[in-house]
């Protein structure tokens, strides 16, 4: 089985869209990405921008060689409306009629007019596909977040290759997971893989530490009935200090970031956005130039003085 996340927080965009093999199955999950367009009163730095930029290339690039889309649900970072993207594909996308409200709802149906009769849209809540040693599942409605959330719900995909014994849950937005439910199904599913949100430290103050808290413990606790490894990415990431706000979870050894599984460098780049500001406007540094050559004597021809025009200073944009 292969796993491959393609674009995530801790890779500088918001999204877990994520490739997967596992037998003769191909999988392309939660194909979107987006930039937030305020963090503490900035828009997006120049490097965010690029970072989306080949995130957008990722999804492209992997979309043309999956045969599945899966959809958990409708918030913009986790699909995208291009119908290129899912053209002669079948989607597993999550049901609009089911526990979904607001602004998802519209989403959905936008999406579904994208798609047109490019593709084959199925509703997704208890889908099984099995195909050789590899099967599929498909979670009931699970809360985003804690019980009761008011972002709604999602879907979870369960990945299992007989072959190799092996086990990948794809469990999106379950912040940690917040919801005992939630804690209580991941550990009957026996992955030997999960990928999932982490609690949004960043929004502590208004969500309050005991739900964060609340996510930490539940992450802890499937990982000690279960012994899987966990990607632990996107609301996780964006604390500036997620290290030490998570260090109950990196201690375990069995917990890291979609760039520490990919083996890359970590970028969080919204989390540092005002430092990314901060240095693109910065003021080019100096460079080192020869000596100007002292000009040849003028011959002696009078002429009107004129000053010459002071520069500018500025800073670069």
């Amino acid at each position: 089985m292969r796993v491959i996340p393609l674009a995530a927080d801790s890779l500088g965009v918001r999204s877990m869209a994520t490739y997967v093999e596992a037998g003769g199955v191909r999988v392309l999950i939660d194909p979107g990405a987006v930039l937030t367009q305020n963090r503490g009163g900035l828009p997006p730095s120049p490097p965010e921008r690029e970072a989306l930029r080949r995130a957008d290339d990722r999804i492209s690039g992997y979309a043309a060689r999956a045969g599945l889309v899966f959809i958990s649900h409708y918030h913009e970072e986790h699909f995208r409306y291009d119908p290129g993207l899912y053209a002669g594909r079948t989607v597993w996308a999550k049901d609009p009629g089911r526990q979904v409200g607001g602004a998802q709802r519209q989403r959905a149906a936008d999406l579904r007019r994208a798609l047109g009769a490019g593709a084959r849209l199925e509703g997704a809540e208890g889908r099984r596909l099995e195909v050789g040693e590899t099967l599929l599942e498909v979670s009931g409605p699970l809360p985003h977040g804690e019980d009761g959330s008011p972002l709604g719900h999602v879907l979870a995909l369960v990945v299992t290759d007989r072959l190799e014994g092996r086990r990948f849950v794809f469990a999106s937005d379950v912040q940690g997971p917040m919801s005992p439910v939630v804690a209580a199904w991941l550990i009957r599913q026996r992955p030997s893989l999960v990928y999932l949100s982490g609690p949004p430290s960043y929004l502590e103050r208004e969500v309050g530490r005991p739900l964060i808290e609340q996510g930490v413990d539940h992450c802890l606790a499937v990982v000690a009935a279960t012994g899987c490894r966990v990607i632990m990415d996107h609301y996780g990431v964006r604390d500036p200090r997620y290290r030490e706000r998570f260090a109950r979870l990196w201690q375990t050894g069995r917990v890291v970031t979609a760039a520490e599984f990919l083996g890359v460098t970590g970028a969080p780049l919204e989390a540092r956005r005002r430092e990314l500001w901060v240095e693109a406007r910065k003021p080019p540094a100096a460079v080192d130039r020869p000596p100007a050559l002292k000009p040849a004597p003028e011959p002696a021809i009078m002429r009107p003085r004129t000053p010459f025009a002071k520069r500018r200073g500025g800073r670069s944009a």
